[in-house]
């Protein structure tokens, strides 16, 4: 992973994170922000501007690719790069948790 991934993505933003989440599997822009309004019991709402900005920005730094077009719609999915962006921000939000239960004092 270059330097410039790991500056723009590490620590990600909710945004990101939820985005390379759900494109684990084949979706579109809308399809990522219905699930994550349901994952999130609609605690984050991801706008389209947002949203198309982030899968725009993503899939050129080859974090997400085009898969194909369905009924109008550009499926995406993540790549291998995604997938590690993706781990690295898993064992950080995991470290931030454990260190939070952990008694400091």
């Amino acid at each position: 992973m270059d330097t410039h991934i790991k500056k723009v993505y590490v620590p990600m933003t909710e945004t990101g994170f939820y985005i390379l989440l759900c494109l684990q599997q084949p979706n579109h822009g809308y399809g990522v922000v219905q699930t994550v309004d349901r994952i999130t019991e609609s605690e984050i709402h991801l706008s389209p501007g947002t949203m198309y900005g982030s899968l725009s920005k993503m899939e050129k730094d080859r974090l997400i690719r085009f898969v194909c077009e369905e009924e109008k719609r550009k499926l995406y999915e993540i790549t291998d790069l995604g997938r590690e962006v993706l781990q690295l921000e898993k064992k950080r939000i995991a470290r931030l948790y454990k260190n939070s239960c952990d008694d400091i004092t």
